[in-house]
């Protein structure tokens, strides 16, 4: 079997491998050369260095963006987090019904971007009607309305994700804890968390990962409204490439120190959380 796994893998693997030059690492590596260029198609590409750069960070609405979508981003992965934990906390009782109530909270993170930045839209608009106002009235309307929809959108997600590593605790340690005396506080912050560290993990980079590059729901619930002050990164980019003559490469830049910017997060996040993993 083995002999035959190592005979025909690099067969059964040249198709995938095919894919990824091709849909990935190929358009990647041109992106960073466009990154250094002026150019309006690929093939009238100018190279020009590092004035790409200097225009995206000297660029006041990459600025104000990228400050919008970091205090988005730690507001949302706090939220999501706790609050999915909690749930999961919840549903892993002996409560009646919990699977239908998994189930409910899971299926919003079946909707579409754009469609689900649609529906919060009107929703959002109908409550503030009342005070004749909409969301794009204040900055501040947008900036909560992204959380609110972000934190429906994910939430059953990652609270799935803690139901599993909740369920997967021995009950023999939750058990001895209570023969000895320790409170729910202390077997929460003891037991429960520590052996939920590899859960934990894993939502904090999916939702980290998910609200810094937030594109379709910002683009349909305020797409930048009122201004440029609900603007993400993701939008911020796409506005630039698409929405100034000449200043492709300026955007190509942006996605590229986004896409450092996201990697350098992440791998933080990954590497002290997983030193919690060992630790626990």
């Amino acid at each position: 079997m083995q002999k035959a796994i190592k005979k025909w893998f690099p067969v059964l693997a040249l198709p995938t491998v095919v894919a990824f030059l091709i849909s990935f690492l190929i358009p990647f590596i041109m992106g960073i050369y466009l990154s250094f260029c002026k150019f309006k198609t690929v093939k009238n590409a100018k190279w020009v260095g590092f004035d790409n750069y200097l225009k995206a960070f000297a660029n006041e609405d990459f600025i104000n963006a990228l400050w919008f979508t970091v205090k988005f981003t730690i507001v949302s992965v706090i939220t999501i987090n706790i609050l999915a934990f909690l749930f999961a906390m919840l549903l892993t009782k002996a409560l009646r019904g919990t699977n239908v109530f998994r189930t409910i909270f899971f299926m919003p993170n079946l909707i579409g971007g754009i469609v689900l930045g649609y529906i919060w839209l009107m929703i959002i608009n109908g409550v503030l009607q009342y005070f004749n106002a909409t969301i794009t009235t204040d900055a501040s309307y947008g900036f909560w309305g992204l959380v609110i929809l972000m934190n429906w959108q994910l939430i059953g997600y990652m609270m799935i994700i803690y139901i599993s590593g909740i369920q997967n605790i021995s009950p023999d340690l939750i058990e001895a804890a209570q023969i000895d005396g320790a409170n729910a506080a202390q077997r929460l912050f003891h037991i429960t968390i520590p052996q939920v560290m590899p859960s934990i993990t894993i939502c904090l980079f999916l939702t980290l990962t998910n609200s810094f590059k937030l594109f379709d729901q910002n683009y349909a619930l305020t797409a930048g409204a009122p201004g440029k002050s609900t603007q993400m990164l993701a939008l911020d980019i796409y506005n630039t490439f698409y929405g100034r003559v000449g200043w492709q490469g300026v955007g190509q830049a942006k996605a590229v120190i986004f896409f450092l910017i996201v990697a350098a997060i992440a791998l933080t996040q990954l590497f002290l959380t997983r030193r919690k993993e060992v630790e626990n």
